[in-house]
């Protein structure tokens, strides 16, 4: 039976061969919860009263309020605290980073598979796994027991061909993507990247990629792995063996589409108030909308290559006055590495604060909170109402270097293009 890399990973999983539409039980690599949607996780692990299954391979992050910015979260981290202690999970504690940063970094190789209480879980597939984000409860049962459930979903493949010239990035394809299938148009679908143009992508763009899939609804985001995959897991964990297995699609697995993309043809994009798949080129943006706050960070554009990419704009410049800008590394790994190429003194210099590693101002808990009627442009993953903690403000997704040049400017504005 000819299946693509999703199909292989969970036949390989669940003990059978499986195709589209299937519904299996599956053996679980590694779960995660985050301090957001772990507590509920452990109320049921609790009732269930059936312990952790392989608790080195569950893993616990406090990213999402870092550190806690009131006392009831304050009360859910040390609740997670507590059950991490209490069972031997792998626990990651406020400032280390956000879970799939993290995940990325010491986790994920190719050929697992991955669950999380996160619906941006689906980042680990740039390293051919699958993986993918469930509920609390269902990553309860995962924990508890070593399995979970799953429905196979149909796949669209997305051949990409070329590399990206200019200021052009990761962020901007996959804007320009969603743009292009809508908020829905991938519901329940895995989205396969395959072709030239993923040979030409890093490691980082990848992660950056299959992060925001989930925006489209595709249940996961996969590449198949290659030398850039085990170059960036030797390099991040030099003392992993290259004991894992890649998996490749078949020459005639079956896709309910079929798309490809030039990505030398991708400019700056940018995703306008209150959706994610309302994009338009920078290009065609009204100048006239001033901007408030510029976030740069999140599990979509806080890696060293966005600091690198943001930093190279704003280097010996100042921001506009009266633009707030917010630069946050996505780990505590990547906080060291900017600091030691003295990324974060050029952001400072330029009149920004830095925040500590975790989703900060994305998920509007914690920092960055945006007041009544304010606009920001950010390299986050989401622009929904009311997404950065209040429903009368104005979110606009971009990449790391569109930001820092709206940053400089006031209003949003591709790299290159600032005064």
């Amino acid at each position: 039976m000819e299946q693509n890399i999703t199909e292989k990973i969970i036949s390989a999983h669940a003990g059978k061969d499986v195709r589209a539409g299937d519904v299996v039980f599956v053996d679980v690599d590694w779960a995660l919860v985050q301090d957001g949607t772990g507590p509920l996780t452990m109320d049921v692990i609790n009732e269930m009263d059936k312990g952790v299954d392989m608790p080195s391979k569950k893993c616990i992050f406090l990213d999402h309020a870092s550190p806690s910015s009131k006392f009831e979260l304050s009360d859910s981290h040390n609740k997670l605290r507590e059950n991490a202690d209490k069972y031997g999970m792998d626990l990651n504690e406020v400032g280390y980073g956000i879970c799939h940063q993290v995940m990325a970094e010491e986790k994920v190789s190719p050929g697992q598979l991955v669950v999380g209480a996160d619906s941006h879980t689906c980042t680990a597939g740039a390293f051919g796994a699958f993986a993918s984000g469930f509920g609390s409860t269902d990553i309860a049962v995962a924990m508890a027991t070593g399995q979970i459930w799953i429905k196979v979903p149909s796949a669209i493949k997305v051949e990409l061909t070329g590399k990206f010239t200019g200021t052009a990035s990761a962020k901007d394809f996959i804007l320009y993507l969603i743009g292009k299938l809508s908020a829905m148009g991938a519901t329940y679908k895995t989205l396969e990247f395959t072709g030239e143009g993923v040979r030409n992508l890093s490691m980082e763009s990848r992660l950056t990629i299959c992060n925001m899939v989930i925006e489209a609804g595709a249940k996961n985001g996969i590449m198949e792995a290659d030398d850039k995959t085990a170059e960036y897991i030797k390099h991040e964990r030099p003392q992993q063996k290259k004991d894992y297995k890649i998996y490749k699609s078949d020459a005639g697995a079956e896709y309910e589409k079929e798309l490809t993309i030039n990505l030398s043809e991708i400019t700056p994009q940018a995703a306008l108030p209150h959706s994610v798949d309302n994009v338009k080129p920078v290009s065609e943006i009204d100048k006239k909308i001033d901007i408030d706050q510029a976030f740069i960070g999140t599990c979509t554009g806080g890696r060293m290559e966005d600091l690198r990419a943001a930093a190279e704009v704003v280097k010996g410049r100042k921001i506009k006055k009266g633009v707030r800008l917010i630069v946050t590394p996505a780990s505590a790994r990547i906080y060291k590495r900017a600091m030691k190429e003295g990324l974060l003194e050029i952001f400072m210099s330029a009149g920004a604060v830095i925040g500590t590693p975790g989703c900060g101002p994305c998920v509007g808990i914690q920092g960055g909170i945006l007041g009544t009627g304010e606009k920001c442009v950010s390299t986050a993953n989401r622009n929904f109402k009311g997404r950065m903690g209040c429903s009368d403000s104005y979110i606009y997704l971009a990449s790391p270097a569109t930001v820092a040049a709206s940053a400089l400017e006031g209003n949003i504005t591709a790299a290159g293009e600032e005064k």
